[in-house]
């Protein structure tokens, strides 16, 4: 496993739809290994392929309960309402307010390609709808109705 570089919200692989996963081999399972490895060194809730330039459709989440990878993913169903600060490890020190779904089914698959699908809540949900947004190329910033300034004892 390795740590892998974050890029940054000005690089223009943000901004691109990533690509369908169509292999699912060892250079997979190393991208998720370096993935979730990279998340938990940079603390963070979740992780898309392309924050580290790599423009596939993959993600890694851990809202707090233990990691999910996903691949290919897409939200399937939808519900409810929850507005919440953001924050993203592409966009250092931004955070905002941003309304998301309060509860979501995600379809995916898993690092041998077989299909699932899992329910999440809250900040599941809320990391979740946050990485496929990425594998779309929108940023959180594209969502925020207001911006906020995090201070250390906050």
């Amino acid at each position: 496993m390795a740590i892998r570089k974050i890029v940054t919200k000005e690089d223009p692989i943000l901004r691109l739809k990533c690509k369908t996963v169509e292999k699912f081999d060892e250079k997979l399972w190393q991208l998720l290994d370096d993935m979730s490895e990279t998340l938990y060194k940079a603390q963070g809730v979740g992780l898309a392929a392309s924050q580290v330039g790599i423009r596939k459709r993959v993600a890694v989440i851990d809202p707090g309960d233990g990691l999910i990878e996903l691949i290919n993913p897409e939200i399937i169903k939808k519900s409810g309402k929850q507005r919440d600060i953001e924050g993203c490890l592409s966009c250092p020190d931004q955070w905002g307010y941003v309304v998301r779904p309060s509860r979501c089914t995600v379809r995916a698959q898993n690092r041998n390609g077989e299909f699932f699908e899992i329910k999440l809540e809250e900040l599941g949900c809320r990391a979740a709808c946050h990485e496929i947004d990425h594998l779309d190329g929108k940023l959180f910033l594209d969502l925020v109705d207001e911006f906020v300034e995090l201070t250390e004892e906050a």
